[in-house]
């Protein structure tokens, strides 16, 4: 994927596209448990293809799963029979375990695992740009300090939670690294963690080292869309300045808020309610939504129609399809 020829062609093209963070709801397609395919490559794959087949996205993403870095560097993780695996506890509690903290390789981890998949869901998914996935600098540091222990050492321990940045950079050089020589179009990255910081400390904790990933991989053939699914409204200007060709914004925002802060030249996607709708929502309901959405955006070319974040497991196929068809019906008037 070449990434300015593919924002001009959403700048440039009437038609409304839609990029929704799915993945799981892939499991109801093929039958594949969980489990197997937050562990191996091949079922990612074939779950990903299989949604490629069903729905015409603008391109694929293959699985948001925050716990693979951390788990690389030896988190505790939990593997729930229906929920996505999650990091719990702590491994830095002081900046002396900070500093001693050790860069794991991707050799061996469960992040090779997922690098193979993005492979084989690239040459799986041949006819659109497939994006991988990979934690944001700050949510991955918050994840080795505790998320809650994170946000507050960011106020009384900062030197702590640099020196973990500084390590979670390392790492992500390496994975984003991995990623990239598979040939994919580029990745999401996600920085959830960061939307709880404010204006000012997301400028500290987040914004230069996202950055630093951003000038090291982003190229004309490998883009990073940042997502942060947190209260982005006062946070765009350093979203911005992260230099990610593309934003995806999560839905506890309104789109109304995001779209006059962004050049028209940057793409920004968004922002289904993933849980409140997709997951738990009827067909009627992410209708109308999705409906609404189309309508507020309808003056913003770089606008992107996608889910506030990925689309969590269980969510009814019903409700998808509803999505989609929302997005034809709006692009048959255009």
């Amino acid at each position: 994927m070449n990434v300015s020829e593919f924002t001009q062609q959403i700048l440039n093209n009437p038609k409304v596209q839609a990029l929704p963070v799915m993945t799981y709801p892939g499991l109801d397609l093929t039958g594949i448990k969980l489990h197997d395919v937050v562990t191996k490559a091949e079922p990612q794959a074939e779950m990903i293809s299989a949604l490629a087949k069903k729905y015409k996205a603008l391109g694929s993403v293959t699985l948001m799963d925050l716990s693979v870095e951390a788990e690389a560097f030896g988190a505790k993780i939990i593997f729930p029979e229906d929920e996505i695996p999650a990091a719990i506890g702590a491994l830095v509690t002081d900046l002396e375990s900070a500093e001693a903290l050790c860069v794991p390789k991707v050799v061996g981890t469960r992040c090779a695992e997922y690098v193979k998949g993005m492979q084989l869901a690239k040459e799986a998914v041949p006819d659109r740009p497939v994006f991988g996935g990979c934690i944001g600098s700050f949510s991955l540091a918050g994840r080795l300090l505790d998320i809650n222990k994170a946000l507050m050492a960011t106020r009384r321990r900062p030197e702590v939670v640099h020196a973990v940045l500084k390590k979670a950079n390392e790492f992500l050089k390496v994975y984003i690294g991995a990623i990239k020589e598979t040939g994919i179009a580029g990745v999401v990255m996600a920085e959830p963690l960061a939307g709880l910081l404010s204006p000012a400390s997301i400028e500290e904790f987040s914004t230069p080292y996202v950055t630093e990933l951003v000038e090291e991989f982003q190229d004309e053939n490998f883009g990073i869309i940042l997502h942060n699914c947190g209260n982005t409204v006062k946070q765009i200007e350093s979203m911005l300045k992260t230099g990610a060709f593309m934003l995806h914004i999560g839905n506890i925002v309104k789109m109304t808020d995001i779209m006059p802060q962004v050049p028209k030249h940057i793409l920004v996607a968004g922002n289904i309610d993933p849980a409140g709708l997709f997951n738990v929502g009827t067909p009627d309901m992410v209708g109308e939504a999705t409906a609404k959405l189309l309508d507020e955006m309808k003056d913003y070319p770089n606008f992107i129609l996608s889910s506030g974040c990925d689309i969590p497991p269980k969510s009814p196929i019903e409700n998808i399809d509803r999505f989609f068809a929302e997005l034809d019906k709006f692009n048959a008037d255009r």
